[in-house]
C-alpha cells in the first residue's frame, strides 16, 4: 500500500489506507497514522469520506496536506479502533 509521510508538530508520521472494511466502504475510508517504531511506536486512527477518487489508495493520493493534517485531528489512539486490533 502506497504511504504518505506528513509532519504534525515536529514529528514524521507515516499515513498508510487502513484496509478495514465498514458497512459505509462505498463511501468511508480509513487512515492509519504511524510514528516511531517497535515499542516506541505511536498508531492513530481516523475515518473520512473522501470528495473524489473512489479507490482507498488513490483518495490518499488526492488529500492535500491541510487536510491530512485535519484528519489527524480528529484521529483516534489505536487501542479502540478495529482498524488497529482493537476488539471487545
Amino acid at each position: 500500500m502506497p504511504a504518505r509521510t506528513i509532519e504534525i508538530e515536529g514529528r514524521n508520521w507515516k499515513v498508510y489506507p487502513s484496509g478495514y472494511i465498514t458497512q459505509y466502504d462505498a463511501d468511508e475510508f480509513g487512515l492509519i497514522f504511524v510514528h516511531g517504531v517497535a515499542d516506541a511506536r505511536e498508531v492513530r486512527v481516523t475515518r473520512y469520506s473522501p470528495a473524489g477518487a473512489r479507490s482507498r489508495e488513490q483518495s490518499l493520493a488526492e488529500l492535500g496536506e491541510p487536510e491530512l493534517q485535519r484528519l489527524f485531528a480528529l484521529s483516534q489512539p489505536s487501542q479502540t479502533s478495529p482498524e488497529a486490533g482493537y476488539a471487545r
